[in-house]
């Protein structure tokens, strides 16, 4: 599943800690998703959606 957090971050202006730490989860999470190697729970992608105030839709792709 592709997703646009790394873009998102970038824009926002924020580090992989700090998305991890306001979703409640560790860096090396959000490292394995930003490279596709982690499909996050529906709950936790929701999470993030909701973090960078997007529909999940906008920030993963199928």
């Amino acid at each position: 599943m592709k997703n646009k957090i790394k873009i998102l971050r970038a824009e926002k202006g924020i580090t992989q800690e700090e998305l991890a730490e306001a979703v409640n989860v560790t860096r090396q999470t959000i490292i394995a998703i930003e490279k596709n190697k982690y499909v996050p729970s529906l709950e936790l992608a929701f999470r993030i959606a909701r973090y960078f105030d997007k529909g999940i839709e906008e920030v993963f792709e199928y």
